[in-house]
């Protein structure tokens, strides 16, 4: 739901973007530059506004906890810790990194890592380094080190599909995919 909602935000906001002249360089602001426009412009448009944005706002809490979850479930089954613990001490981390990312728009816009305000050194890092790497470590974790009965098992939905595909899926798991993961990562790390 949230890629649908994404997609949809995209084809209302980008027409704007261009209707009103702006760069769609702009970034992750764009829809707080846009949209006040946009509602500004049709009658009750405040009103729009506000649901929009509480809207928008959350959305984006529930993909937190979502994220959130991943992490809080290692913690405490791994480390052993209370999940009450658990889930305030990531959150406030989380809190704290966010803030950081946020307030490189305005506060912290002249603190910079490698040329970069803290938000877009984070965006670079994680699009450009950690997705990546997550997805060559998934492919490699699956193809070489899973047992291939498991993975079938998973591929078939345990036995309620059809595996008539899975030989090609575990070639490309195996062989196609690592490769082309590994040549995208090193095309965005040495641009």
């Amino acid at each position: 739901s949230d890629t649908l909602f994404a997609m949809l935000a995209g084809l209302a906001i980008m027409p704007a973007v261009f209707a009103f002249g702006i760069s769609p360089q702009e970034g992750p602001g764009l829809v707080f530059i846009v949209l006040p426009r946009i509602f500004a412009q049709i009658p009750l448009g405040n009103y729009f506004a506000v649901m929009f944005f509480v809207i928008l706002l959350i959305a984006a809490v529930t993909s937190v906890i979502s994220l959130l979850e991943v992490v809080t479930a290692y913690v405490t089954e791994r480390l052993k810790v209370k999940r009450k613990y658990a889930v305030g001490v990531i959150a406030l981390l989380v809190t704290v990194c966010a803030s950081f990312s946020s307030l490189s728009q305005g506060v912290l816009s002249d603190v910079k890592i490698f040329g970069k305000t803290i938000f877009d050194f984070f965006d670079y890092l994680s699009a450009n380094i950690l997705l990546p790497l997550g997805g060559l470590f998934i492919v490699l974790f699956v193809g070489w080190y899973m047992k291939k009965a498991l993975v079938y098992d998973e591929f078939t939905n345990q036995g309620t599909l059809k595996g008539t595909l899975f030989r090609a899926y575990y070639f490309i798991i195996r062989y196609v995919a690592p490769v082309a993961i590994a040549i995208v990562f090193l095309d965005l790390i040495l641009r």
